[in-house]
């Protein structure tokens, strides 16, 4: 790391601001520094320390996210390590898809900033009622409320992620995993409004460390990979093959489920594509929650493997590549046929 500029540093910005909207961006290691640098700056720039998550949600191992609903009360996650802080103090939680509750929690206008995906991945798959996210922008807009949208799950959506394909406005955004390749890198970005405002507070410091970005941030092996991915790896003709394998693997994976009278569904956001055993389509991470069938899922897993195909190895999640090919999804289709009908025979 030389702690300088270079010419992919210079590339990098127009095409993120190209891509994503927003026009000023910032370099991470990973999404979860990312969402605690932005998080930050929501606090730092709205003098509100809550937050505002849902849940199921996934942003990392950012400590105050780990919150989630318990017989409808927030509480620290149960299985949450080495943090004995009541994280509930500061950080608000309720179910995705509820506008009552989202209207609720941000009538004290308290709230610095709403982190969310555009849709839950992390459990089962849980897709925007119609007409949510435009709610959620316009109630945290009028509660004086930040929205960062986290789209290192959803960037499978299209070359602009869930927010460029749906047109969500946000005043934050976080991108991690893929946007270096698989090199450690993420990316998070400010709008107009944010930045001004952030910028009037540095202007009030002394100089000193902020608490934000490390030594390997923004180093030039993150910056060449990530301008070759953006130039030629997230194409239009990329993401046109990965959503026509999506297309077919969902169709052949609903066409089986419907064969076999199975009480299952499936969903897709672009690329990725999950099948869940249980009725659906579900609404909210509570939902999610009860819908997972460990011992099912397990057993699934390895009739697939039995048979040639291997998928990632927590509850059903499949994604498409550039380098996917038709005749791997028909694999998968055939494998997942064979199975569904030793189930329910």
């Amino acid at each position: 790391t030389y702690m300088l500029p270079s010419e992919d540093a210079v590339a990098i910005g127009p095409l993120l601001q190209q891509r994503f909207g927003l026009p000023f961006w910032q370099i991470a290691t990973t999404a979860t520094d990312a969402n605690r640098f932005a998080l930050r700056v929501a606090r730092t720039i709205t003098g509100r320390e809550k937050i505002l998550v849902f849940n199921g949600c996934y942003h990392g191992s950012v400590d105050e996210t780990m919150v989630r609903l318990v017989d409808g009360r927030p509480a620290n996650r149960p299985g949450l390590t080495g943090e004995f802080r009541d994280l509930t103090r500061t950080t608000d939680v309720i179910e995705f898809n509820d506008v009552p509750a989202l209207e609720a929690v941000l009538r004290d206008k308290d709230i610095a900033c709403v982190i969310t995906e555009p849709v839950l991945t992390n459990s089962c798959m849980v897709l925007p009622d119609p007409g949510f996210h435009e709610a959620l922008r316009r109630l945290t807009r009028a509660a004086g409320t930040l929205l960062l949208i986290d789209e290192t799950h959803t960037i499978s959506t299209g070359p602009g992620g869930y927010t460029g394909r749906h047109g969500l406005e946000p005043d934050l955004f976080v991108l991690g995993k893929p946007i270096a390749g698989g090199v450690p890198a993420s990316v998070w970005g400010m709008s107009e409004d944010v930045a001004t405002r952030y910028a009037d507070y540095i202007r009030t410091k002394e100089p000193g460390y902020s608490g934000m970005g490390t030594t390997l941030s923004a180093n030039p092996l993150q910056f060449a990979a990530m301008r070759a991915t953006l130039e030629e790896v997230m194409t239009d003709e990329n993401y046109s093959h990965m959503d026509h394998l999506a297309r077919r693997l969902d169709a052949g994976l609903t066409a089986v489920i419907d064969r076999y009278h199975l009480p299952w569904h499936v969903v897709r956001v672009g690329a990725r594509v999950e099948f869940i055993c249980a009725p659906g389509p579900l609404r909210n991470g509570g939902e999610a929650e009860t819908a997972h069938a460990p011992a099912l899922e397990a057993a699934i897993h390895v009739a697939l493997v039995n048979r040639g195909v291997l998928i990632a190895p927590f509850h059903n999640m499949m994604l498409i590549s550039p380098a996917t090919s038709a005749t791997q999804v028909n694999r998968l289709i055939t494998a997942f046929g064979a199975v569904a009908a030793r189930l329910a025979a």
